[in-house]
């Protein structure tokens, strides 16, 4: 799915956010909306349909581990959020760029959330 990028006033940096679901715990409020873990990314260079990188991001750490306790500083907190991603799983090549306007086309638009990607609201159509 494309995310939409806003500019920043400097003209190599572009920031979005996007929203997602995490968990489905049992008692959920949307129960019919599925847990989109892990997230994919792809940088694609639209001029050449080519995927430039990207990395996998997990919610918990990968392996699957679970900490007993607390970071006991902002170091090892930053380092446990560094080790949810990872370099790899990304689409490596050439991208179907007919497919990613498609689907942008079709993405509700948040005019109150410029720049951020919600797909809670946009499950049925990424599928």
């Amino acid at each position: 799915m494309p995310v939409p990028l806003l500019g920043t006033g400097k003209d190599d940096v572009q920031v979005a956010g996007v929203r997602y679901r995490a968990w489905q715990p049992p008692s959920a409020l949307h129960p019919t909306i599925e847990v989109h873990s892990p997230l994919v990314f792809d940088v694609v260079d639209l001029e050449s349909g080519r995927s430039r990188g990207g990395c996998t991001y997990h919610v918990v750490h990968p392996g699957g581990r679970a900490y007993d306790t607390p970071p006991v500083n902002a170091v090892e907190a930053q380092s446990r959020r560094n080790r949810r991603f990872e370099d790899h799983g990304f689409t490596p090549g050439r991208i179907d760029l007919a497919r990613l306007q498609e689907t942008q086309a079709r993405l509700a638009v948040d005019v109150t959330a410029p720049g951020l990607l919600d797909l809670r609201r946009t499950d049925t159509a990424w599928r």
